[in-house]
């Protein structure tokens, strides 16, 4: 489990000086810095130095920076992961990622650069050659540390229609997901692209927390309220966990073998996943 809650993942564009500003007052766990696909080939010079700068000023507080950074085979890759190694960031995402091979390049050019250990590696996964080297890519490298849904080009890439049930790439999502647990790391669930659509975005939030994502990846601030919302347990799922919590300790000391909660068994899965829960309501407490 991250040190911080994830729960909602927000692109910042990196060419947009107001909106990095803007973004140290925003309620979002997460900020990719992007210098990717919000930012125009003629500004991407200039929005490297710009990210980096404000990240070096920093007055993020509790809000995790992780730099969105080009593709390694293009001309502003490899300038954009050597700027950014040594930077007070988390991670890097990394774009387009296929294969596991692409990350060992990218470390060793953050090796070189002098990068602590710290420095992690986000992939994102949206092309059908990558979610089918999904789990290859989550286990490459002990920098990786998440895997981020690209659902937009991947939508394109499969000939889907990008419908609230999302049918259509439900196989790439439960491979991502199953990648991330495989491998211990994080996962986040694509973009929502109607900003007007706000009961579609709680039911998206709902079917990626039915799917398992740890959060979603957001492209405006309006959305950060429902998914921060939607990837906290309820106040039911805490005030079972806790009965379950209570109830396992008691039969333990009892030493008794079988607990009953509310008329239901439980077992050491329960429990596992009810200390799960109320640490991460406690997690986002201290937030």
């Amino acid at each position: 489990m991250a040190a911080n809650p994830r729960r909602s993942v927000l692109y910042m564009p990196g060419s947009n000086a107001r909106a990095l500003d803007k973004a140290r007052g925003l309620d979002a766990d997460v900020l990719i810095l992007d210098l990717e696909d919000a930012v125009a080939p003629e500004q991407k010079a200039v929005a490297r130095e710009q990210v980096l700068a404000a990240v070096m000023a920093g007055g993020y507080g509790r809000r995790e920076l992780v730099v969105r950074v080009n593709a390694f085979d293009t001309e502003w890759g490899r300038k954009d992961i050597e700027a950014f190694a040594t930077a007070p960031i988390s991670a890097l995402c990394l774009p387009k990622v296929e294969s596991a091979q692409e990350i060992h390049a990218v470390v060793q050019v953050l090796q070189q650069a002098g990068a602590a250990a710290s420095l992690k590696l986000w992939a994102m996964a949206e092309t059908p050659r990558g979610i089918l080297a999904v789990n290859e890519i989550a286990g490459a490298h002990a920098r990786m540390d998440a895997i981020v849904l690209g659902t937009s080009d991947l939508a394109k890439d499969l000939r889907v229609p990008h419908t609230p049930q999302r049918l259509g790439m439900l196989t790439s999502l439960g491979l991502c997901v199953l990648a991330a647990r495989a491998n211990g790391i994080d996962v986040f669930d694509g973009v929502h692209l109607d900003l007007d659509d706000e009961a579609g975005l709680a039911l998206a939030c709902e079917q990626g927390v039915e799917l398992g994502f740890d959060g979603k990846t957001l492209i405006h601030p309006k959305q950060i309220a429902v998914t921060n919302k939607a990837f906290s347990p309820s106040a039911e799922a805490l005030a079972r966990a806790e009965k379950i919590q209570v109830a396992w300790q008691q039969a333990q000391a009892e030493g008794k073998g079988v607990v009953l909660v509310d008329g239901r068994l439980v077992e050491a899965l329960h429990v596992e996943e009810a200390v799960r829960l109320l640490a991460v309501a406690e997690q986002i407490a201290r937030a």
